[in-house]
């Protein structure tokens, strides 16, 4: 599986021109397997970037600890200046920016936008973290971290992700690490989604689950079906 996306995330490049990646490092197993499969794909264009935003201490120490682990060639960009300038600009504009859905989806959007700086500047592509588990429900910020230019793990439900981490070397603390978005403190993937991703990786990939769990599961998915699709565009008469 690794040597087939790794030959993928090298065609991909080379029809775009692009000479390597660029990728957010949050210090969890998602980033990390891509993080691996990229530096296989592009040794010596891949570039880690590290973004804190009024983050836990532990990710940035798990991020930097990754990073350490692979020998990831990276950077580190402070946003919380930015998330507060940011803040204050929106409350000063209306009503107080403290919708807290609203303020969580605008660091990953800061981030990307990071990204695609580094991508801009060195001729990279923003390579995704995302996985299948997560595009399902929708679990990813619109225009966040679902905004990339390849999502080399999304077919691959969570533990598929674990399992190609551990093959790629990934750290086993990291692999085994509690899946977080670090939207606020104490958050957890699974907390916010109100499901195990044990059994959201095993509707995926059996199609067979209590009917109260596979209806709760494809709401979420039509509700967030907007995420996954283009800007829909309206026919015109001609």
């Amino acid at each position: 599986m690794s040597e087939r996306l790794i030959a993928w995330l090298r065609e991909r490049a080379g029809e775009a021109g692009a000479l390597g990646a660029v990728v957010g490092i949050s210090g969890g197993v998602d980033s990390a397997a891509v993080a691996a499969l990229c530096l296989r794909a592009f040794p010596g264009t891949t570039l880690g970037v590290v973004i804190p935003c009024h983050s836990d201490p532990r990710d940035i120490e798990d991020a930097e600890s990754v990073c350490a682990a692979l020998a990831l060639p990276h950077t580190t960009v402070v946003l919380d200046a930015v998330l507060d300038a940011l803040t204050a600009a929106l409350s000063a504009s209306g009503p107080p920016a403290d919708h807290p859905m609203a303020l969580a989806n605008q660091r990953p959007q800061l981030r990307m936008a990071t990204l695609y700086y580094f991508a801009n500047r060195l001729n990279r592509l923003v390579v995704g973290t995302g996985n299948r588990s997560e595009a399902y429900v929708g679990y990813f910020t619109k225009h966040g971290d679902g905004g990339v230019d390849l999502q080399p793990i999304g077919g691959l439900v969570k533990s598929e992700v674990r399992e190609l981490a551990a093959y790629l070397g990934v750290p086993q603390d990291i692999v085994e690490r509690t899946p977080s978005a670090g939207l606020w403190p104490g958050q957890t993937d699974e907390g916010e989604m109100g499901l195990t991703y044990a059994d959201l990786d095993a509707y995926l990939l059996t199609g067979t689950a209590p009917a109260a769990f596979r209806a709760r599961i494809e709401r979420m998915h039509a509700a967030s079906e907007h995420k996954r699709r283009p800007p829909p565009i309206p026919e015109i008469p001609r």
